[in-house]
């Protein structure tokens, strides 16, 4: 072995990171997202102790609903990341297949694709926990609905994001749900974050379902409030995001960039 070959090597890798944005990604935001993210459910559970809720419950319940956000955006996203990659996007837009229809072929293989794993889910839970995700009730309906297009709206969003930068962005689609995850403050209420986190918090819709949730299981439940501010805060996201992504498609569609994604 030879230092002065080790030592290019290394320094060949350095300089790789330096100019790959997902490898800068891998090394310091997603360990902070992670720290982040259990730091606030261990200070959550540190302060309920004695507090009479069902921990068990409220986390399972978090799981369950969480899920349907991730693979709400996912399903759009990956759907079409998988199509970038197959170098088919300008094969299915030189038919006459409109926008629209393609994000709905992707929401509905998404719903799909959730519905299988949530009767999965929901039967590993009540066997091995003896939750049953259904003690929500009527409440479920206005959860997983409102919970499903703010999921959308991300997909959505993560492809804009993709047409916009190309390639380099495609990390985007895979990372962003995880982005937002400590602030929606999934597994914890939102008083155990700093101030400053719970101004973001309030914003997302996912943020007041995730409360809405909590006050059902220790109240019996639904305050109307959060519903209504999640319903409201999807309109609004899902109107930016679609005014966005048709811009960002009829850019490259103008610049003839279909096939200069990958």
């Amino acid at each position: 072995m030879r230092w002065h070959r080790i030592k290019a090597l290394v320094i060949r890798q350095i300089y790789l990171n330096k100019k790959s944005f997902p490898r800068i990604m891998d090394l310091l935001f997603w360990p902070m997202m992670a720290l982040f993210l259990w730091g606030f459910i261990s200070m959550f559970l540190a302060q309920t102790d004695s507090s009479g809720l069902n921990i068990i419950t409220i986390l399972l319940g978090a799981v369950l609903l969480w899920h349907v956000v991730q693979e709400g955006q996912h399903s759009v996203a990956i759907a079409f990341l998988e199509d970038v990659w197959q170098k088919n996007l300008l094969n299915i837009f030189v038919t006459p297949v409109t926008l629209a229809e393609y994000i709905s072929s992707t929401v509905i293989f998404g719903l799909l694709r959730l519905a299988v794993a949530g009767i999965v889910m929901t039967i590993v839970a009540w066997v091995f926990y003896s939750f049953n995700i259904f003690t929500f009730g009527f409440f479920l309906v206005p959860f997983v609905v409102n919970l499903l297009f703010f999921g959308w709206a991300l997909g959505i969003f993560a492809i804009s994001i993709i047409l916009r930068y190309g390639s380099a962005a495609n990390s985007f689609a895979w990372g962003l749900i995880f982005i937002i995850q400590p602030f929606t403050a999934v597994f914890y209420p939102v008083s155990i974050l700093p101030k400053a986190m719970q101004y973001v918090a309030y914003a997302l819709p996912s943020t007041h379902v995730f409360e809405g949730m909590r006050a059902v299981i220790a109240t019996g439940a639904l305050p109307m409030h959060n519903l209504i501010l999640a319903i409201l805060l999807n309109i609004i996201y899902f109107a930016l995001v679609m005014t966005f992504f048709t811009k960002m498609f009829a850019r490259i569609k103008r610049k003839g960039l279909l096939l200069k994604l990958d």
